[in-house]
This record gives structure tokens, C-alpha cells and sequence, in this order.
């Protein structure tokens, strides 16, 4: 059980990898167009972001329990990055995509959500990172 939080965080970055550095390049290489990858990837976001969601918000229970999974001084020191992942998960899913899907100053959202999404990234690992020293 004390593996739990780890475990977590694992699948947050782990999914957050997965996606963005393998998936959706993977889209723009095979996938006949542009567009057609581009949708794709605009779907796989939104699903990334409920499992980013997720995660933070099992998270930041698993933190507050009575039950000690991970010391005090950990849990408060990856909160913060915590939070912040899930904030810049929300903001990209409901602040940034739609300027990206409806096609708004393109290349500028794009820049402003990817690097959002390297951000989150980062929280993710640094959250990982934390919580696998213990």
C-alpha cells in the first residue's frame, strides 16, 4: 500500500511521456494528413487531461489520508507541483485547445500549449521524483 502514491505518479508521467514524445509524433508521421493526425491528437489530449486529473486529484487525497503513505514533508513538498500539473492540464483542455482546434492564431497556441504540456510534464516528474526517494 505505501507503493501506492509511486505508482501514481508513475502513470501520471508515464502517460504524459507516452503521448507527447512518442504517440502524437507518431500521428504526424503515419496518419495521411495533418488534419487528420492533428484531430487525433486533439482527442488523445482530452482523454490525457481526465488522466491527469485523476491522478493529481488521487494524489492529493492519498496525501491528506489518515492513513501515512508518504511522509509529511514529501507529500508537502509535491503538492505544489501537484496542483500545478493539473491546473496546466486544465488550462490547456479548456483555454488553449479551442484556440488550437479552431484554428485561432494557430501557431502561436500551439507554442503556448506545448509548452503547458512540457511544464506539466516537469510537475509530474518532479512529483515522481519525490515520491520515489521514499
Amino acid at each position: 500500500m505505501r507503493a501506492l502514491p509511486v505508482w501514481v505518479a508513475a502513470a501520471w508521467w508515464g502517460s504524459l511521456t507516452t503521448l507527447g514524445f512518442f504517440v502524437v509524433p507518431m500521428l504526424f508521421v503515419h496518419l495521411p494528413s495533418p488534419a487528420m493526425a492533428g484531430a487525433m491528437a486533439a482527442r488523445l489530449f482530452s482523454v490525457q487531461t481526465a488522466v491527469s486529473t485523476v491522478c493529481g486529484l488521487l494524489l492529493l487525497v492519498i496525501f491528506r489520508s489518515k492513513r501515512t503513505l508518504t511522509p509529511v514533508d514529501t507529500a508537502q513538498a509535491a503538492t505544489l507541483f501537484v496542483v500545478a500539473g493539473v491546473l496546466l492540464a486544465l488550462l490547456v483542455e479548456f483555454g488553449v485547445a479551442p484556440r488550437i482546434v479552431s484554428r485561432d492564431n494557430l501557431a502561436l497556441w500551439h507554442k503556448v500549449g506545448s509548452a503547458m504540456y512540457l511544464t506539466q510534464w516537469m510537475c509530474a516528474a518532479v512529483v515522481f521524483g519525490k515520491l520515489a526517494k521514499h
